[in-house]
């Protein structure tokens, strides 16, 4: 035997010594949080409990390397692979009818043997498929991974009666355990052996020598299905000293494409597919944890698990049914990608800034999720060659970047730059948006190479409303890569602004070098636009023209040196204003004709002689 270490969400292959049996191992601090009383699928795995009807196939033999069993038994095959993307079960399953049965089954305690446990337990099941469920449930929540036995054999022991009344056991007993309560229960169940991919395992790696776990087969409604009870039932900490009960649906009649991701039986006729998977299919074949599609994720691309990089970049997409939020890793950061939302899916391009082998990890969660908790989907390796220098991203570019369903959701429609890279050549872009109702927004740029401050990263972004439409405009200190941020928050809320998304704004122009757009006070109402001057820096003992659009106001100065009314003109109000002997420049509003104040709405700053 080789010793198979599990975590209850992601599953690998560790070997080792022949007799070591198979321990359950946590492999992700990130898991999904799944409730042992009543087990629930992600809504778009839900989705996924329709299984289409197969055909009757002739007669075949079937027969298990572990138990030495054979004979002739008419079953379904499963005739598509890759899996079809139909159901995550091998039969319809409504896993809501469940609830008072599995509830029922957990609060069983009969210890004393193996016969009276399933005497007590269908007393509320009535078919064959709500006997094999509180089987299954009454094991999965009632024996834990014994990690005494598995450090000393001499004190462990697979037989039923002793798992039963331990309340412990390796996969082994777990098989047998449930076999015997099958058999009990008048269903047709077998132990199967093979080769798996839990924790340790190593993308690529080859299988050789005796098998390394243990499942089962039951036998419902004229077809085999396979679950794995040991798997489904929790995790031990790193050190090996510690169970969790940890309860994974997933391994529940699960979809043979889908279960042969990681387990690889003895006898290929155990597959239940057609064609059968060779072993060096199960060996090549990329490694999608439970995870993967509990959250309702389809496919992903690359199908390889090792990724060579073209010109210094990887790209890796993944598709799924419904909303999902994702994130990634590349060797412990997320500084060296580009992860963009989809509206089914997310697309995430690598650029390594080493070369060599480099683990990429993704990370996913339900778009709905109250916890802010990512599971861990996806494991690649990639392998590169050489390095794109030039694309280093700023520190403060947050994943993913870009407009999205996300940002739609947010209140952020129909945006100009619906992709997230917006490349100048002169230093100046403009990006809008069609807001939805109640919105304020708050942007600001971020760059590796500014000593920009907190108000100056605001003023190089000028915000422009004209009715739902909002028009960012911005004019960069200088080239490089920036992050312009953008926040929210509703107008009648007096809270904080919310990060909402990000853009990557490139510019190799190294000529470009424009200031800051004039300082604006409280006064300076939201609909309010500048038309000239745009830059905050004006020229020294020159005329300036003025041109600003606001409603409301009786009077507009601009003060300098000297006063200079501005007068207005079909909505505008326009003037000259000659910058010699000052630093300063300010544009005061008079409200209101009967009172007697002026306000400041504008600054600018005059270039020094």
């Amino acid at each position: 035997m080789h010793l198979h270490i599990i975590s209850w969400d992601f599953l690998c292959c560790y070997t080792v010594p022949k007799t070591q049996g198979h321990l359950p191992l946590q492999h992700c601090p990130n898991y999904i949080r799944l409730d042992r009383m009543a087990p629930v699928f992600h809504a778009a795995g839900r989705d996924l409990l329709r299984v289409p009807s197969c055909p009757l196939l002739p007669k075949h033999p079937l027969m298990d390397a572990s138990t030495g069993w054979a004979g002739t038994m008419t079953t379904h095959f499963f005739p598509v692979y890759p899996w079809d993307k139909s159901s995550l079960k091998s039969m319809p399953v409504d896993l809501q009818q469940f609830e008072k049965l599995d509830a029922y089954a957990l609060k069983v305690n009969v210890k004393n043997s193996v016969e009276e446990l399933v005497k007590a337990l269908l007393k509320q099941a009535r078919t064959d498929l709500e006997k094999v469920r509180a089987i299954w449930m009454w094991i999965c929540h009632h024996i834990e991974y014994d990690i005494v036995g598995y450090h000393n054999k001499s004190q462990l022991s697979s037989k039923p009666i002793d798992v039963l009344q331990t309340g412990k056991s390796i996969c082994e007993g777990y098989a047998g355990l449930f076999e015997q309560m099958c058999s009990i229960a008048g269903i047709q169940c077998m132990k199967l052996s093979g080769y798996s991919k839990g924790y340790g395992y190593k993308m690529g790696q080859t299988f050789t020598g005796d098998s390394d776990h243990a499942w089962n087969a039951v036998h419902l409604d004229g077809r085999w299905h396979l679950l794995d009870s040991t798997w489904g039932s929790g995790a031990v900490d790193d050190s090996f000293t510690k169970f969790t009960f940890r309860y994974n649906e997933f391994y529940f009649l699960t979809h043979p494409a889908l279960f042969i991701n990681n387990h690889f039986p003895d006898n290929s006729n155990w597959q239940l597919l057609k064609p059968t998977l060779t072993l060096k299919d199960f060996e090549n074949n990329m490694l999608h944890n439970s995870n993967f599609y509990m959250l309702g994720l389809l496919t992903a691309h690359p199908e390889t698990a090792v990724i060579q990089t073209v010109n210094g970049k990887a790209s890796v997409s993944v598709d799924c049914r419904s909303a999902t939020l994702f994130t990634f890793k590349l060797k412990g950061t997320d500084e060296y990608g580009l992860m963009t939302l989809k509206k089914h899916g997310m697309k995430l391009d690598i650029y390594p800034q080493k070369t060599g082998s480099h683990k990429l990890q993704i990370f996913a969660k339900p778009s709905k999720a109250s916890e802010d908790v990512y599971n861990c989907v996806l494991e690649y390796v990639v392998e590169c060659k050489s390095v794109d220098k030039a694309m280093r991203f700023p520190k403060d570019l947050h994943q993913p970047v870009g407009p999205s369903w996300f940002t739609e959701r947010q209140g952020f429609l129909r945006p100009s730059h619906p992709d997230p890279i917006i490349h100048t050549n002169d230093g100046r872009c403009s990006v809008t948006f069609t807001l939805g109702k109640d919105i304020s927004i708050l942007a600001s740029l971020h760059s590796d190479n500014s000593s920009l401050t907190e108000d100056m990263r605001r003023r190089h972004i000028m915000q422009i409303h004209r009715g739902n439409q909002i028009e960012l405009k911005i004019h960069l200190p200088h080239a490089g890569n920036f992050v312009l941020k953008i926040y929210a928050k509703k107008k009648s809320d007096p809270g904080n602004y919310d990060y909402i998304f990000n853009y990557l704004i490139t510019c190799l122009n190294t000529e470009v070098k424009w200031p800051a757009f004039p300082q604006s006070y409280s006064k300076w109402v939201e609909d309010y636009e500048i038309l000239e001057p745009l830059s905050g820096l004006l020229p020294a003992n020159r005329n300036v023209q003025f041109k600003l659009k606001m409603h409301g106001i009786a009077k507009v100065l601009v003060q300098a040196e000297n006063t200079y009314p501005l007068t207005q003109s079909r909505g505008y109000w326009e003037g000259t204003c000659n910058t010699s002997g000052c630093r300063e420049v300010f544009v005061m509003v008079h409200e209101n004709a009967n009172h007697s104040f002026y306000s400041h709405v504008l600054k600018y700053e005059v270039e020094t002689q």
